[in-house]
């Protein structure tokens, strides 16, 4: 076993290990900032397999922004900060499947390959990656985006109860308060 090896099993191992506190954890925020440490252990791995552009990508769209974007949602719909009540249900069904699931998938992949070695291809350009991106993955970013553009919309609308709640006050309908005259008593 080589170095990378050991670092490839140990960023694995905290990317798991983070990604099973995000799910598991009582507290919103926290659970945002162990996926930031599950994302950035992930973007070591891509590091360790020699894919710096896959792994810079990781590091500017999903935590940088994505979980930038989670935790501001959070903020600006003013959930709970500390441990939510309504969070604390039963695990073991979940983790249950998630086992089940995962031992499924482990078997069906020795079954499938059976130990043996698959050769790599050549490594790709930054132009070639361009290419495929612009080319065939534009429409799924665009989409993306515009999610994203939706939800932090949507955090903003929620976080304002004066929107959607019959529109602006007006001077007129507040008992007590009379409307302008003149535009001179506007400016005063």
């Amino acid at each position: 076993m080589t170095g990378a090896d050991v670092l490839l099993l140990a960023l694995g191992a905290v990317a798991v290990g983070s990604g099973v506190l995000v799910v598991a954890t009582k507290h919103l925020v926290r659970a945002g900032l162990y996926l930031v440490l599950c994302l950035g252990a992930l973007a070591g791995d891509y590091l360790v397999l020699t894919a710096e552009l896959v792994a810079w990508v990781q590091v500017l769209i999903y935590v940088g922004a994505v979980v930038v974007l989670l935790l501001f949602a959070v903020m600006l719909t003013r959930a709970p900060i500390g441990a939510s009540a309504d969070l604390d249900r039963p695990g073991w069904p979940a983790a249950l499947i998630g086992a089940g699931t995962g031992l499924g998938l482990t078997a069906l992949l020795v079954d499938a390959f059976r130990w043996s070695t698959v050769g790599l291809p050549a490594a790709g350009t930054a132009e070639g990656i361009g290419e495929q991106v612009f080319r065939s993955w534009v429409l799924p970013f665009e989409v993306l985006s515009v999610l994203l553009l939706a939800a932090l919309v949507g955090a903003v609308i929620l976080s304002r109860p004066d929107i959607g709640a019959g529109g602006p006050v007006s001077a007129r309908s507040e008992p007590g308060l009379r409307a302008p005259q003149s535009r001179t008593e506007v400016v005063r």
